[in-house]
């Protein structure tokens, strides 16, 4: 609160209507009053006193005054410009509201006004640098924001610099919203103002570096000797990242996506960085750690994308997604054993819609989720049918996607869908691939574990393909290892393909775990796979994924075949 009572005065010549909006006028109206206070006295004084004539009392008043005006006008005229500091004080206040144009106040006075100036000129100075630190730069890291990257990347590709070659690179960190979610907010703040560090590292003093938004940072390379510089560049992006941090003693690990875009003299700022989304975009979409120049096929791939994703929204509730199934042969006797329950997507107009474009989409956009549950209460449903039709038990495999398997609540999902549709645990497998399973090793052990308490089995896919397989397979507790069919296709022609399969096949029996190779078309693979002692087969060679009357007529069939 400001001491009203210093105030009374002002307030009270405030509430004058033609003092109201001027301090000056204040000011100038009680210099006026005071000047003249003295004159009225002594013309009250002379006009009640008998003891002087009218002549000398008329002389005495002209002479003072006219000694009264020059006296108030010499008082005015130096109170107009002794009241200049504020009035320079309040302009350069006003000027910076309106215009934000910096005062040039002098700072040379010791007085009051003189320390109102300066302090009024260092406190607009700093404000000014703070609201740009605030507009044009990221809290978290320091680095210049989205807003100043566009205006210094603007200046770059002006016309004066239109003869310049500009790349911008677009780098977005792998599943930070995972990573973000193992720690605590503070911790990921820190994460990121490292990950500043190490990219502001890499770069030169010619280059741009900002940070877009949570996950994404951008750098705009203004000095480019050859297209060999760029890919080097993004290779020591991602090389240095992929280095572990330490954030208050916690080791994590992550790795990055690159998207690159060069202008071509006619492109304004919004394109480069669109073009180096798009370019990031298809890089993540190949995996982790992948870089991506940016060309007009990949555009074109990207509109593709988006459509099938916009198509793919509701196909569910259209009753457009199907359940093929495939056998799984057991290898010494020839019988079915079990199915895979395999999605497909049959779309009105492009016909079916192969699974590897379209369950990338889901998996990035989520939409897995809804579709995988969907898919394992069907094939549970399914599979219980078949029973109360008669047909021999078997087991039901069904695949979990990494998004699946990273719910909190996968096994209470599980477990209400093996109780909706009462099929009996033992007889659906749900399929893990070891990839998704190292990202954590601790918590998939763990959600592993809790599936194997409700009695359902457990198989691990695309087995011999991961870098830490052997290490870590003894700590999963999965019934059975798939041999990806990268091995099994030239298991036959190729010796170390020979030699990876026969070593996993030694190390499930050891283990006394059951064997499927995937994969399988020959005669000749069956044949080398029967003789190492593989428990089971999958693959076009016995048959393709077909539609639930086609799998369930080839049920039918074995199950005669073997009765008679």
């Amino acid at each position: 609160m400001y001491p009203s009572q210093k105030l009374y005065l002002y307030s009270f010549l405030a509430h004058w209507k033609f003092l109201k909006k001027s301090y000056t006028a204040k000011i100038m109206s009680v210099a006026f009053l005071g000047t003249h206070i003295p004159l009225l006295s002594l013309l009250f004084s002379f006009v009640i006193s008998n003891s002087y004539s009218w002549e000398m009392i008329t002389r005495v008043l002209v002479i003072a005054l006219i000694a009264t005006l020059v006296g108030t006008a010499a008082t005015l005229y130096a109170l107009h410009y002794l009241l200049a500091p504020v009035n320079l004080t309040s302009k350069a206040l006003q000027e910076y509201l309106n215009t934000k144009t910096l005062p040039q106040l002098p700072t040379e006075f010791a007085d009051e006004a003189g320390t109102l100036m300066a302090d009024t000129s260092h406190t607009l100075h700093k404000l000014d640098e703070l609201i740009d630190q605030i507009s044009h730069y990221d809290k978290v890291t320091g680095l210049p924001n989205r807003e100043l990257f566009i205006n210094r990347l603007q200046q770059s590709i002006c016309p004066q610099n239109s003869d310049k070659v500009i790349a911008v690179i677009v780098l977005g960190i792998d599943d930070f919203t995972g990573v973000s979610h193992a720690l605590e907010p503070e911790q990921s703040s820190l994460l990121l103002r490292a990950v500043a560090m190490r990219l502001d590292n890499c770069i030169i003093a010619t280059d741009i570096l900002a940070h877009l938004n949570g996950d994404e940072f951008a750098i705009a390379r203004t000095d480019i000797p050859s297209l060999e510089s760029l890919i080097k560049l993004s290779q020591l992006l991602l090389s240095t990242l992929a280095k572990p941090f330490t954030v208050q003693d916690i080791p994590i690990h992550i790795t990055a996506s690159v998207g690159i875009t060069m202008n071509s003299f006619d492109h304004d700022v919004d394109q480069l960085l669109q073009q180096a989304h798009i370019a990031l975009y298809q890089s993540k979409l190949q995996g982790r750690s992948q870089s991506q120049f940016y060309s007009p096929e990949i555009n074109a791939q990207l509109q593709e994308r988006l459509a099938l994703e916009n198509e793919l929204r509701g196909a569910l509730e259209r009753n457009e997604i199907i359940v093929y199934y495939q056998p799984l042969i057991d290898l010494p006797s020839g019988e079915i054993k079990a199915v895979e329950a395999l999605v497909r997507w049959q779309h009105p107009t492009r016909g079916l819609v192969s699974p590897a474009q379209f369950i990338p989409i889901a998996e990035a956009n989520g939409l897995i989720i809804e579709i995988g549950e969907w898919v394992l209460r069907t094939a549970c449903a399914q599979n219980l049918a078949w029973q109360r039709a008669g047909l021999p038990p078997l087991r039901m495999s069904v695949n979990l996607s990494a998004r699946q398997f990273e719910q909190a609540d996968l096994v209470k999902v599980v477990n209400q869908i093996l109780q909706e549709t009462n099929l009996h645990p033992s007889y659906l497998e749900l399929e893990v691939t070891e990839s998704f399973l190292m990202t954590d090793v601790q918590r998939s052990v763990k959600t592993l574990k809790k599936l194997r308490e409700l009695g359902v089995w457990l198989a691990l896919d695309d087995f011999g393909t991961g870098y830490s397989s052997l290490n870590y397979l003894k700590q999963f507790p999965v019934n059975m290892i798939k041999i990806d069919r990268s091995f099994v296709q030239d298991v036959v022609s190729n010796t170390d393909s020979a030699a990876v399969t026969d070593a996993i096949i030694a190390l499930a029996k050891i283990l006394h775990l059951k064997i499927t190779a995937e994969g399988v078309e020959t005669q000749e693979q069956l044949d080398y796979l029967q003789k190492r002692g593989c428990h089971e087969g999958q693959g076009f060679y016995f048959s393709r994924p077909v539609p639930v009357e086609q799998i369930t007529e080839m049920l039918e069939q074995s199950y005669q075949l073997v009765a008679a």
